[in-house]
């Protein structure tokens, strides 16, 4: 708003707005970017060591700026910060700042005011509409429309209550096969709801949709010498602004609008909106990268530098955030709260989350400022926040991630110890029996709760769910690094032959595999999160960092559902036996012990044997029951799983119950429909005393009464 301080006048010479005169007012310093107002907009930028900044005035439809105006220091300063307010502004004005100082690597300065830079709260950018054309002149908009929310109100669905399901907006829909109108966009996702609820899961984490640069990738592919994208995006240089190309509206802030339209299409249906945020780095890279904002405008608040101005590199990206900085800290913030305020999103997956935890000198704190506000803000305390616990310098924190009892984590430790076991690994008994109960080893001790845990097979990052039962090896060579970036311990199993087979034993194995890794997932404590195709067979070929790959390798191919309907059909079936019990979605650990003189521990580990678990070097088997009170109808009362991942069959005891007898939910080594039945259509099994349990096979039993 206008302070009280000395008015001026500019006047535009040039367009078609020649002549007319902006009033310019000192303005307010807070809060930072371009904030809005009845009568113009107020600008608000950070810069300590500017000489000199001016902002420069555009329309979308020219190429010449409409004005230049300096920030006069005696009236559009308070601190460090510039500001200026302006009215009388054309509609749709764009802006960007240019600004003077000293340029001194050695000394971690980078000023060109040669360079145009654009607003680290910009809500928006042009010059990025297109999916892989080269970037054009950057500048930030202004959003002003008003959006009708529809009264559209936070789910705040219980993390224990939900099913993540992570997603790339292009690739879910770029394929010829998806069969949407708008392939590739928000609104493609928009279109597939239906999908989405017919599955059943409960929240789309969305991969980075921030602005980030596409054609970026230094590699080409080896084959056809075509230059490879930055498919991922995982390289933002817009905090604030939603990815303009994922829209299918060309129009000056489409994609804010479209962004807002799908949250609200999702919400209507009950599916929350999880981000996955990347504040561990930019785009700018290291000193031989591009300066398009944070770098030109205060290089050594925003990026850790060493005592030589070279940038830190926690991130493997070139360049670390100095996220501790009060600052950046600030502007992490400000960000989050826009996303859950403004576009309504209900959760963050936070990139690399253990940088966020480092100081300015790269040091680990105990206690991170800004992992702390986060976890105590008010306006997100109704947000789900995950981490992934780890960064790129060998920082590892599964478990010990400073918490406040608030934070989940991607369990990697639960990948690895579930893959291991269902290939058939040896000596993972006694962990797998840990990662179904909740990984209590890893949360208890800070007072978080299972579902704390989030649990998953596969992500984006590694093999597709398929491609771990098809695939002993990476295959990486289209990457064009010689197949030599990605990981190269998979914890796979091809199952007898290396990539697609004709051969039927090994098929029906690889399904067996697929429908085993599903049901321990749905079956375990924590928060399950499964990766958009895993559900209709989706291969990436043996590729397991498919980063650059804007191509059918990486978006999903509709048409895979003719083929693995029974997969789709069988996750399905276990999202929504996990949605009926309670039993499986506990808010705190077992303990092991009854709730009763005659009732049953919450839970008792098995063997072949009853009570006889085997976590022997040699095993691999087991067994638990799990027992409680119906809380809806529906619920099983008990829940009996075995699991055998060994090569021949094995017969399991199994135990009694008191009230009820034992149905037969799941077996996985019958062919479809008949290895998973609906609610209420379980076969009874009564009250026989043993199970045959066949090789790489799993069984679920159900106790509840036969009327």
């Amino acid at each position: 708003m206008p302070s009280d301080k000395k008015s001026a006048t500019v006047t535009i010479k040039t367009g078609n707005y020649h002549g007319r005169q902006l009033k310019v007012d000192p303005g307010s310093p807070i809060p930072f970017g371009a904030t809005a107002h009845h009568d113009g907009i107020n600008f608000s930028l950070f810069s300590r060591n500017a000489k000199a900044v001016s902002i420069i005035l555009s329309l979308p439809e020219s190429a010449d700026p409409l004005v230049e105006i300096p920030f006069d220091e005696d009236c559009n300063k308070t601190g460090d910060v510039w500001h200026m307010f302006i009215a009388q502004l054309p509609p749709g004005v764009q802006y960007a700042y240019r600004i003077a100082g000293e340029y001194n690597s050695q000394r971690g300065l980078y000023y060109d005011e040669k360079k145009l830079l654009i607003d680290p709260f910009a809500r928006l950018l042009s010059g990025v509409e297109k999916w892989g054309e080269p970037r054009g002149v950057l500048r930030c908009g202004i959003v002003q429309e008003i959006f009708d929310w529809e009264n559209d109100r936070p789910i705040n669905r219980p993390l224990k209550d939900s099913i993540i399901y992570e997603m790339h907006v292009r690739g879910f829909t770029q394929h010829k096969s998806s069969g949407v109108d708008n392939p590739g966009t928000f609104m493609g996702i928009v279109e597939k709801i239906p999908y989405l609820k017919k599955l059943g899961i409960t929240a789309v984490e969305l991969m980075p949709i921030n602005e980030f640069d596409e054609n970026d990738c230094l590699f080409t592919h080896p084959k056809t010498g075509e230059k490879l994208k930055n498919y991922w995006g995982y390289n933002s240089i817009a905090f604030f602004a939603p990815k303009a190309s994922f829209a299918a509206s060309v129009a000056v802030s489409g994609q804010v609008e479209e962004f807002k339209r799908m949250v609200r299409a999702l919400h209507k249906e009950g599916i929350e909106v999880i981000l996955d945020v990347v504040f561990n780095h930019t785009a700018e890279g290291n000193e031989k990268g591009s300066t398009v904002s944070f770098r030109g405008i205060e290089n050594a608040v925003y990026y850790l530098l060493d005592e030589r101005y070279h940038y830190k590199n926690y991130s493997g990206c070139g360049n670390t955030m100095n996220c501790n900085h009060p600052i950046v800290r600030e502007m992490i913030l400000h960000c989050l709260r826009y996303w859950v305020s403004e576009m309504h999103v209900d959760g963050f997956r936070f990139d690399l989350a253990s940088i966020l935890g480092r100081d300015e000198n790269g040091n680990v704190l105990s206690n991170p400022p800004v992992l702390e506000a986060i976890a105590q803000d008010p306006v997100l305390s109704g947000t789900k926040i995950i981490a992934e616990a780890w960064d790129a310098a060998g920082l590892y924190q599964v478990g010990q991630f400073p918490a406040w009892k608030r934070w989940g984590e991607w369990n990697d430790k639960y990948r690895d110890s579930i893959r291991r076991f269902i290939k058939g690994d040896s000596g993972v008994v006694g962990e797998i029996a840990t990662r179904v109960a909740g990984s209590s080893d890893l949360y208890q001790a800070s007072g978080r709760k299972p579902y704390h845990s989030i649990n998953y097979v596969t992500c984006h990052d590694g093999f597709t769910l398929f491609d771990c039962v098809s695939y002993n090896e990476k295959h990486n060579k289209d990457n064009g690094e010689n197949n030599g970036d990605g990981h190269s311990l998979n914890h796979s199993w091809n199952c007898g032959a290396e990539g697609k087979t004709r051969r039927p034993l090994i098929n029906k194995l690889r399904k067996r595999q697929i429908k085993n890794f599903i049901a321990l997932l749905m079956v375990s404590q924590g928060t399950p999160m499964v990766l958009a195709g895993d559900e209709v067979g989706r291969t990436q070929k043996g590729n397991n960092n498919a980063y650059c790959q804007d191509n059918e390798l990486s978006w999903l191919d509709w048409s895979l559902m003719n083929e693995h309907e029974d997969i789709f059909n069988f996750m399905k079936e276990m999202i929504r036996f996990r949605k009926m019990n309670s039993l499986l979605r506990r808010e705190d650990f077992f303990t092991g012990q009854s709730g009763g003189e005659h009732e049953l521990p919450d839970i008792t580990w098995h063997g072949t044997r009853l009570r006889k678990p085997n976590f022997q070097q040699g095993s691999h088997s087991l067994a638990f029951h799990i027992s409680g009170k119906i809380i809806t109808p529906g619920e099983s009362s008990d829940i009996y799983v075995a699991i055998n991942a060994s090569k021949k069959s094995l017969m399991f005891s199994v135990p009694s119950l008191n009230k009820h007898e034992w149905h037969l939910k799941v077996d996985t080594s019958k062919d479809a429909p008949h290895e998973i039945y609906r609610a209420g259509k379980e076969p009874r099994i009564g009250f026989q005393k043993s199970y045959p349990v066949k090789p790489h096979a799993l069984i679920i039993l159900v106790g509840r009464n036969e009327t």
